[in-house]
């Protein structure tokens, strides 16, 4: 019989992508995907600790699964990702409900150490093998035309606030003939566009030449049009880079390039190793070299230690940048890194900053959709719209588009006149 598996995933891309390999895992054995918790025999969380309080909310999702247990005594119940990895044998301590608690380094081994929780036994596996997990994964099956690829994890910046090197481990390049055939294999089931993953992908060091050469090697496969990576750092946006997002038609003109701050000080502090002033030169030369780039980014206001002046030095570097969107947060602790023990800006400041900037982002944004209308623009169309008769799609810069079509175009990429700027995508008409 078939059993139905749960799955619910919180944060980055990094983690959806790590939450669609465990249900793949967990479907050789059986397991069916349920988008129902109720409906299920096991259940796994899929966490994220990047934010503060991130396993207090893990530990009352595990407190709402009580009831369901109680009704299906058989529910298997298991903890994957970083909080899994930060928490460990002390999740078993204050849930005991919880079978399986399993880190990100170790996800492949899931049919293995369900074996063990079946047989009875309740598991921690938070090591870091020495074995490629990506070796250990079944191939994929998908029938969507775009697709996650990771090709690095793990991170050495160590900034100072900043949980992935001590949850995700060291940076870790998988080796590019095996993410060329994973390629492969994506394209030969209709995906059109790869997203390359990492932690701190640009760092990517699985051959020479970077990961622009990865970039070039993946653009010769045919019937890959897009190719897109993330989340990158300043530091690692070498020359041959750059060049690529100018010389390589297939790479997008799109990037999220985090900052955090537009302070030199609260940089040093943070252990950023860049200033403001040089992540400007870095956007001036990505701009040179393609001059259609849309730029996102990360924020945090609040750090500790950060002064008006400092926040205003943050506005500076947005007006100065312009970006067509960005990620932003108030600063909130995470444990074990070195920013923890610091005292934050009072919360009413910290969230009266978030405020600000995020009403200068959302401007930026809306200036940067508006600029679409009028322009004929290549959609890779992905589903059916909100309203009957309606694909949407995304654009090269990653904004989505929605038109009304007479047929369904998944998988399709055709041109498109924007009509619209709306408040988080754009209207646009097929053009001939």
């Amino acid at each position: 019989m078939t059993k139905k598996l749960f799955v619910k995933t919180y944060g980055c891309q990094m983690n959806v992508h790590d939450g669609e390999r465990m249900a793949e895992l967990l479907a050789g054995q059986g397991y069916e995907a349920t988008d129902k918790a109720e409906e299920a025999d096991m259940v796994l969380l899929n966490t994220c600790h990047i934010r503060e309080k991130a396993a207090e909310k893990v530990y009352s999702d595990i407190g709402r699964l009580k009831p369901l247990r109680a009704a299906k005594p058989d529910l298997r119940i298991a903890v994957a990702g970083c909080v899994a990895q930060a928490e460990g044998e002390e999740i078993l301590a204050r849930a005991p409900i919880v079978d399986l608690v399993v880190g990100p380094q170790s996800y492949h081994t899931l049919p293995a150490l369900m074996a063990r929780v079946d047989a009875g036994e309740k598991v921690v596996e938070t090591e870091f093998p020495a074995e490629d997990k990506f070796a250990h994964l079944p191939p994929r099956k998908l029938r969507a035309p775009t697709a996650f690829l990771t090709v690095q994890e793990g991170c050495d910046k160590f900034c100072a606030f900043c949980v992935v090197p001590y949850t995700r481990g060291a940076e870790v390049s998988r080796p590019a003939q095996r993410i060329l055939t994973e390629a492969r294999g994506l394209v030969e089931q209709g995906v059109r566009e790869i997203t390359l993953l990492g932690q701190n992908v640009n760092a990517w060091h699985g051959a020479e030449g970077g990961l622009a050469a990865l970039v070039r090697d993946l653009a010769g496969i045919d019937g890959l049009d897009r190719i897109r990576y993330t989340t990158s750092h300043p530091n690692d946006m070498d020359d041959a880079l750059i060049a690529a997002h100018g010389e390589e038609p297939k790479l997008m003109p799109f990037l999220h390039l985090p900052v955090q701050s537009g302070s030199d000080r609260i940089l040093k502090a943070m252990n950023r190793k860049h200033r403001a002033e040089d992540y400007l030169r870095l956007v001036e030369r990505l701009r040179a070299a393609q001059p259609d780039l849309v730029l996102s980014s990360d924020f945090i206001v609040g750090f500790p230690g950060e002064t008006e002046e400092d926040f205003q030095a943050t506005l500076a570097l947005i007006e100065a940048v312009g970006f067509g969107s960005a990620f932003s947060f108030t600063y909130s602790p995470r444990p074990g890194t070195p920013a923890a023990e610091r005292t934050g800006v009072p919360e009413p400041e910290a969230h009266d900053r978030l405020l600000r900037l995020q009403a200068l982002i959302t401007r930026q944004q809306r200036e940067t959709q508006k600029a679409m209308v009028g322009r004929i623009l290549p959609v890779l169309f992905e589903k059916p719209g909100r309203m009957p008769g309606q694909m949407t799609g995304k654009s090269g810069h990653l904004m989505a588009v929605a038109v009304t079509a007479p047929d369904d175009l998944r998988g399709q990429i055709r041109p498109v006149r924007v009509t619209a700027a709306l408040t988080n995508s754009l209207g646009g008409e097929l053009a001939s």
